[in-house]
Parts: C-alpha cells; sequence; structure tokens
C-alpha cells in the first residue's frame, strides 16, 4: 500500500464519524442525524441547503446547490446516507475496524465512505473557483428500498442536469457502472378454500400448492442469455399443519436490461391465471426501477471520466450490467448523461463483512473533483 495514497487523518476521522452514526433507513432519526452531518460540513461556505422533511416515517432529503445560478444545466451528485444494517449493528456485528488497507463499518462500503469523499470533492471544487454552471448534491434516505419518497426530485433535478454522477461504491479496481438492470416487484396473493386436511380433504383447494405451480411458472422465465430473472424470496402461508391452506402469498423479483424487456414480462407477471378453476391468483406491482442502459450519452461521460482518471495516472474501467438499482435508474432512463460506481473501492456490501480499502479514499476524492470541475467548468 502506497502511502502517497493514504487520505489524510482528518478524513478518515470524519468517516468514522458518519459510519458510527447508524443509519438504516427504517430509522428517521439516525438518517436526519447523518443529514445534520453533511450540513455542519458545508456551513459558513458559499452553498445553498435546501432541507426537505422526510415522509410515511423516512428521514429528510438534503439538497446542496453552489455555482452560478446563470440558467445552465447542472452537474449533478447523487449520494445515499441509509443503509441496509439495523440499529445496534456497529456495538454487536460489524464494529469500525482498521486492518490494514481495510475498514470496516456498517454501511462504510455503501455507501458512507462514498459519500463523505464526494461532498469533500463538491467542496473542493467551490474553493477552486471557475464554476460556469451549477453543482447540486442530493444526499438521499431512502435508496435502499427504492427510493419512494426521493424519487421525484431526484428526476426533478436530473431534467435540469447535464450530467449525472452517482456515488455508489466502485466495483473494484475502480471501475465504475455504465449500466445497471431495471428492477420489478410484485406482490402475488393467492386463495383457496380451507377445510379439515384429515376430515375433509377433498373439500379443501389449497393456495399453497395454487402457489407452489405458480412459483415454478415464474422461475422457468428466467432467461440468462437475455439478463432476465426472476427470484421468490418471501413467501408465506397458511394457518396451520392440518388445514388445507385458504391463503398463501408470495413476493416476486424481477431483473431486466432493457425497457422492452420490463414491459413484457410485467405483463406476464400481471396476467397471472390460477392453474385450479377454484383457486384466484392476484398480482400488483411494477418496475420499481427502470433499466439503466449504456446509451451514447453514457458512453460520452464514461470517455470523459477515463480522459480525467488518465490525468490522475489512474486507469478507470468500467462494469457493464450490475444486476442492483441505483437511482441512476432514474436518471438514465430519462436520458441523462449518467455514471454510477463513482465510490471507493471495497467489498462486501450488505453483509456483516463490509469494508473499504483505505487507499482508494485519495484517488477517488480526487478524481470526483477533477471531474467536477472539468464537467461545471467547461
Amino acid at each position: 500500500m502506497s502511502t502517497s495514497k493514504l487520505p489524510p487523518q482528518h478524513m478518515l476521522d470524519a468517516i468514522r464519524v458518519w459510519v458510527e452514526t447508524e443509519s438504516p433507513t427504517s430509522s428517521a432519526e439516525g438518517v436526519n442525524a447523518m443529514m445534520d452531518l453533511v450540513e455542519k460540513e458545508v456551513a459558513g461556505l458559499p452553498v445553498l441547503i435546501e432541507r426537505f422533511s422526510g415522509q410515511d416515517g423516512l428521514g429528510d432529503i438534503v439538497v446542496l446547490r453552489a455555482g452560478p445560478d446563470n440558467g445552465e444545466k447542472a452537474v449533478l451528485l447523487l449520494s445515499h446516507l441509509d443503509t441496509v444494517h439495523p440499529l445496534g449493528t456497529l456495538a454487536e456485528d460489524l464494529p469500525w475496524q482498521i486492518d490494514g488497507d481495510r475498514v470496516y463499518g456498517p454501511g462504510i462500503y455503501d455507501m458512507k465512505a462514498s459519500a463523505y469523499i464526494a461532498l469533500q470533492a463538491f467542496k473542493q471544487a467551490i474553493f477552486n473557483g471557475g464554476l460556469k454552471r451549477p453543482l447540486i448534491h442530493v444526499f438521499t434516505p431512502d435508496e435502499e428500498i427504492g427510493s419512494p419518497m426521493s424519487r421525484a426530485l431526484i428526476e426533478t433535478l436530473a431534467e435540469k442536469s447535464a450530467h449525472v454522477l452517482v456515488t455508489e461504491p466502485s466495483r473494484g479496481q475502480g471501475r465504475v457502472v455504465t449500466s445497471r438492470k431495471g428492477v420489478g416487484q410484485f406482490n402475488v396473493m393467492v386463495e383457496g378454500k380451507p377445510s379439515h386436511a384429515g376430515s375433509f380433504h377433498e373439500e379443501g383447494v389449497s393456495a399453497v400448492n395454487e402457489a407452489a405451480r405458480q412459483i415454478l411458472d415464474i422461475a422457468a422465465m428466467t432467461d440468462y442469455t437475455a439478463g432476465v430473472t426472476t427470484n421468490v424470496g418471501l413467501l408465506s402461508g397458511g394457518t396451520a399443519a392440518n388445514v388445507v391452506a385458504q391463503y398463501c402469498a408470495f413476493q416476486v423479483d424481477l431483473r431486466v436490461t432493457n425497457v422492452a424487456d420490463g414491459e413484457a414480462f410485467s405483463e406476464k407477471l400481471l396476467a397471472l391465471k390460477a392453474h385450479d378453476p377454484n383457486a384466484k391468483v392476484m398480482v400488483e406491482g411494477g418496475m420499481n426501477r427502470p433499466p439503466f442502459e449504456r446509451s451514447a450519452a453514457v458512453a460520452a461521460l464514461y470517455d470523459v471520466i477515463r480522459e480525467v482518471g488518465t490525468e490522475l495516472g489512474q486507469d478507470i474501467g468500467e462494469v457493464a450490467r450490475v444486476g442492483g438499482g441505483s437511482d441512476g435508474n432514474f436518471t438514465a432512463a430519462l436520458g441523462i448523461a449518467t455514471v454510477d460506481g463513482l465510490g471507493v473501492d471495497g467489498a462486501g456490501m450488505h453483509t456483516l463483512n463490509e469494508y473499504i480499502e483505505l487507499s482508494s479514499l485519495e484517488p477517488r476524492r480526487m478524481l470526483l473533483q477533477r471531474l467536477l470541475e472539468r464537467l461545471a467548468g467547461a
């Protein structure tokens, strides 16, 4: 590990504070404590702070605006401060720990360290001056559950932006993300007819049996060649072992690579019919995140990122067709030049082995700073 790549101690100390401020999506208090830390970082700077109150039990959204308000399209940075780790993870299962080049902690890779260095790059770009278009940095509280509250604001800001940079973590060796699968979520409810499983078995219609047949049909929709996957990850039903089940419910996760497949497979799922004419199948849901396709605009922005990386002695590769969704799906689907995965290196997102690579912090901060200066100063 080269010492020239190590971050200054104050940066590491600040990231520790962010990581130790636990902020699962379900904790509005924890998320809002993170938003307070963001506001503290820019206090006294020429930055307009907008804070939108959370809804439906979610935390707030913070939007930072800098640069000239001259009608030019903005450069938009997207970061989320919610994590998947429940309160108490820090103390019980994943404490802050430095082991060589690895720094462990809940949410450190997805995506607190990346959000922090992106904010430092945002601040430095302002300090250095020369901005010819607005810079906007958005911090959201609900990305881990599909951004139900923040999506509308993200899309509104993206429509007034020339470029969108998403600070989800890098996919190893500094590689960025230039396309993601779209994500669909569906709830399936099956209704049968209850009866005693011993005395009147033949009078019952098992919702569990019907659900099993439906799940096999849904699993058969997976087509790895086309990049389409379906998954039933949650299932519940029945009341007792000796009762033919009246109800059964399950959830379907759909992943697709393009809009056409999203529409086609959504229609298939919504049109599911019962195999047993005496059972009922009801489906609701749809595409939660549209596919993030590698358009010409995305490719052009990636070329700029590669150029900036080369100037800094960094070879910035790309990873296409990432299975997971992000807020970049929303902006790319609007036709806005979007590149994701601009955060730090590491591994173990959403696990109790989550870590970042210490040596990636400063190189990534510098890349983001130079990129903001290039895009907003052009």
